[in-house]
């Protein structure tokens, strides 16, 4: 997600998924762990929210399901919210002699988080949770989510990060029992 989800749209209904992604990402230590495993092992944070989200309903993803996942996002993904996350991240320092560099990043800034909500709804439309991993109580699957989508990626994912991340899914308790 982008540096500030707190300036999505609020006119519009969110799905569960977008709340839940709102309220874990303003936890304490999130926005940095994710941060870490996007920039250090290709995290999709939205994936990675997801998974995370499927756990406060007491599923459990394999990896065929994140593998599925994973190919159903890439396109949006890889052309259009990376994009963009690129041209935000190289606005931080405009290049000298171009004024309103701060303004436009702004804008792109929210178009990125706009298209991040997009995905996370396509998300949300197309993977039914009833219909995908096994039954599992919500903080081992949180655990075993995120531990299935670092071996679809084939990545070791920095245990801090994902320390903070399962932490953090502690406190909100947002489950299903």
């Amino acid at each position: 997600m982008s540096e500030r989800p707190d300036s999505a749209d609020q006119d519009r209904p969110a799905s569960p998924f977008w709340s839940f992604s709102l309220r874990i990402y303003r936890q304490t230590g999130v926005p940095a762990a994710c941060l870490t495993l996007q920039d250090g092992a290709g995290v999709d944070v939205n994936v990675l929210l997801f998974s995370l989200f499927a756990a406060t309903q007491n599923r459990q993803l394999s990896s065929t399901d994140l593998s599925a996942i994973i190919a159903f996002i890439e396109p949006w993904r890889s052309s259009v919210v990376v994009p963009l996350r690129g041209v935000r991240r190289f606005l931080r320092e405009a290049p000298q002699g171009f004024e309103g560099g701060d303004a436009l990043r702004q804008r792109v800034k929210a178009i990125e988080l706009e298209a991040e909500r997009l995905q996370q709804e396509a998300l949300y439309a197309t993977f039914a949770l009833e219909k995908f991993g096994a039954s599992a109580p919500a903080p081992a699957a949180a655990k075993a989510n995120i531990e299935a989508y670092g071996a679809c990626l084939g990545a070791e994912f920095d245990s801090d990060a994902v320390e903070a991340l399962l932490v953090a899914f502690a406190k909100i308790g947002d489950f299903r029992t």
